[in-house]
């Protein structure tokens, strides 16, 4: 069941990577402002938080907590805290890590279009942090597949 159910998950998480890998290809740093992006560029910038979203909500929400129970850990009434606690103990991500990129994730996430120049620095920081995201989901994935290949 945990085997199937993080199959799925990788392979949605593939189509997040996908289009996050596409969206910075499109986005060179450091941007000067937002109205200075050509078009392209605004739709790879709303692309990249949109997917880096979504690929971080399913890995906090699902894949982590999977991932451990396919392992033989008991998440039954633990706390989301605890579950990042046995990931980090996994050296999948450290909690630090984590809640920076989660943190940055919302600042970006919540601005309004008149704020936009404001958060300049924030953007070209997102940017820059949203490979995190990638190599934190194919850790995973790969520490999936090669435990998966012990046990068949």
């Amino acid at each position: 069941m945990h085997q199937i159910k993080l199959t799925t998950y990788f392979q949605e998480a593939s189509k997040h990577i996908t289009l996050i890998e596409e969206s910075l290809e499109e986005l060179k740093t450091p941007l000067k402002e937002y109205e200075a992006l050509s078009r392209i560029e605004k739709f790879a910038l709303n692309a990249l938080i949109f997917r880096f979203a979504k690929l971080q909500d399913l890995l906090g929400a699902k894949v982590f907590r999977t991932y451990l129970e396919y392992n033989g850990y008991n998440t039954q009434g633990i706390s989301y805290y605890d579950i990042l606690r046995e990931i980090e103990k996994e050296d999948i991500v450290d909690i630090d890590t984590w809640s920076e990129l989660r943190e940055l994730r919302n600042k970006i996430a919540h601005d309004y279009p008149e704020e936009l120049e404001e958060m300049i620095d924030s953007i070209n920081l997102f940017i820059n942090r949203s490979k995190e995201i990638v190599t934190i989901s194919k850790k995973l994935e790969s520490r999936f597949y090669e435990t998966k290949a012990k046990r068949d």
